[in-house]
């Protein structure tokens, strides 16, 4: 008992300063720019360009029909082989960027598509251009109806970034590892893992509840 006690004191502090300095950054890195993408990808999807809308679609197709592990070892492991060469950081915020891309993109495109006909055409009656009726009239209620679906993107994402471990970044899950080998308690260091990940996670659902009902009221 008092070794999973000195184990559980003598971790605690690196899993958390592996939370904050490594895990944190890359979720927020990778989120914006995958929201920027997001964004482009979701107009792409909704215009009459069928060249353009067709090259989006192939994107989205491709990183919704892929396991994220695989295509973070294609990026790290896999592109070298044609001279494509970069550290894992970059690797891993590429991957995570065009991954969250493609599936924020499908619902920011849902969110566009549920705004009624009608309210386009009345506001091109008024004179204004189409860029002043997306940021003006679209965009604001778009943004209430994708809001839950894309902070739960945010939550997956924070998770989904113990992944980045595969290729050799030290998050809070390989900080783990590194100290379950040393101390041979693999069970109480992945629980400890899974506590933070909770925490932080319940942490970030509380945000998502308070922020909807600020949009709503």
């Amino acid at each position: 008992m008092e070794r999973t006690i000195d184990i559980i004191q003598s971790s605690a502090l690196p899993l958390f300063w592996a939370l904050l300095k490594m895990t944190i950054p890359l979720t927020l890195v990778s989120f914006a720019l995958g929201m920027v993408l997001a964004l482009i990808t979701a107009l792409a999807r909704v215009s009459k360009n069928r060249l353009v809308n067709g090259i989006f679609f192939l994107y989205v197709w491709v990183f919704r029909g892929t396991p994220l592990l695989v295509q973070l070892f294609i990026v790290f492991f896999g592109l070298p082989s044609v001279g494509i060469q970069m550290d894992a950081w970059t690797a891993a915020i590429l991957t995570f960027s065009l991954n969250t891309g493609a599936y924020a993109s499908e619902n920011i495109r849902s969110a566009l598509l549920a705004i009624p006909q009608g309210q386009y055409e009345s506001a091109a009656s008024l004179g204004m251009s189409r860029w002043q009726i997306l940021y003006r009239i679209i965009a604001p209620q778009a943004f209430k109806i994708a809001l839950p679906p894309l902070s739960n993107n945010f939550v997956s994402l924070v998770k989904d970034t113990s992944l980045a471990a595969s290729i050799t970044i030290v998050e809070i899950f390989m900080t783990a590892q590194r100290i379950a080998a040393r101390t041979y308690e693999p069970l109480l260091l992945y629980s400890m893992v899974a506590v933070y990940y909770l925490i932080f996670c319940t942490f970030l659902n509380y945000l998502q509840s308070v922020l909807e009902k600020r949009m709503v009221y």
